[in-house]
């Protein structure tokens, strides 16, 4: 799983029932300070929604987005497990680091 897609998970995770496109590349922007594009947000959902992470279902349309439909999306069983694998990977790969790194900025 690549970076963004990882922060991208964590971002469905965190929204909950919440989690449409733009509060997706919200949460991301306000989290982290990247300014990421909402078609790279849809991009990276539907290629998690390929690989069996999330799901999505469309709520009724509504006259507040113009007739237009909600698009949510929610974390498959698959998709808690990567999560999971990931943050499990990094904790041994961290595990025994002195932080700052040597060479690094201070």
């Amino acid at each position: 799983m690549g970076e963004f897609e990882h922060l991208v998970l964590l971002a469905v995770l965190r929204l909950d029932q919440d989690a449409y496109g733009m509060r997706v590349r919200s949460e991301i922007a306000d989290r982290t300070g990247r300014d990421v594009t909402i078609g790279a947000v849809y991009a990276t959902l539907d290629r998690l929604a390929e690989k069996g992470l999330v799901t999505s279902t469309l709520s009724d349309p509504t006259p507040e987005r113009g007739g237009r439909a909600k698009r949510s999306f929610h974390l498959t069983g698959a998709g808690i497990q990567a999560l999971n694998q990931v943050r499990a990977d990094l904790a041994k790969m961290v595990q025994g680091l002195r932080f700052p790194l040597p060479g690094g900025s201070r």
